[in-house]
């Protein structure tokens, strides 16, 4: 084993970090949540990734966001995560998809090759798309519900879809899944703290994205953090 990984070798044994390098892990969004989802994935070994975004670093996404920094507004997140990932582990199979991932392109991405895939969109449409094309093909997903308008660390768990609760894009995917039979078995990432109303903004609707909250700088990554816990650990028990 890379001697990089040795304080996780003490943790997980070699039998462990052979199931984290064996492992394969989607990633839809390095945004927020999914750059440092990336990153904690990358840090435990896990041996092959694929990565999907379309966006440009925003200089308001400085606040909350892992590829965000001065120096790197106007350029593609999907670069700068991916060139951090790979220098976190040289050893890395990654896949960049550098697209806005559009409705009908979820049932083509995802594939059985998959041990887990981690939704961390923050647009409807495309969230939910992914979501039913993991349960049609029965591949293990695990989603991040809405972490704007929040600020309490302690309310941040993970759990069953149908155990959400004060959460208005849980509540909202919840309704869209329940219409294609699907009222349980996705697990989320979400906060049980009540949203603040007046942190709450329009948009144009660009990107399947009508409206956002206010973020703080801690959730969005504390978010991403569980979901990694998350898909580790469910790695480490197969």
């Amino acid at each position: 084993m890379p001697e990089w990984t040795e304080r996780a070798e003490l943790l997980f044994k070699k039998e462990g970090l052979e199931k984290l390098k064996n492992a394969n892990v989607l990633i839809v969004g390095v945004g927020g949540v999914g750059s440092f989802a990336a990153e904690f994935i990358a840090r435990a070994g896990v041996g092959k990734m694929t990565i999907v975004d379309g966006d440009v670093v925003d200089i308001t996404n400085i606040n909350r966001q892992l590829p965000a920094l001065h120096s790197t507004v106007g350029q593609p997140k999907i670069d700068i995560v991916g060139d951090r990932l790979m220098d976190i582990n040289p050893e890395l199979q990654l896949t960049k998809i550098r697209e806005f991932l559009e409705p009908e392109r979820a049932f083509e991405i995802v594939t059985k090759d998959f041990d887990f895939v981690m939704d961390c969109i923050d647009s409807v449409t495309p969230k939910l798309n992914l979501i039913k094309a993991c349960k049609r093909k029965k591949v293990k997903i695990i989603s991040s519900m809405g972490a704007g308008g929040k600020s309490d660390p302690s309310k941040v768990k993970v759990a069953d879809i149908s155990k959400t609760e004060n959460c208005y894009l849980a509540k909202f995917i919840k309704k869209r899944l329940r219409a294609e039979k699907i009222d349980k078995g996705v697990k989320v990432v979400f906060s049980s703290e009540i949203q603040d109303p007046t942190s709450l903004r329009k948009t144009d609707g660009k990107n399947f994205k009508k409206s956002f909250y206010g973020t703080n700088s801690y959730m969005p990554g504390l978010f991403g953090l569980h979901a990694a816990g998350y898909v580790i650990r469910g790695i480490l028990k197969k």
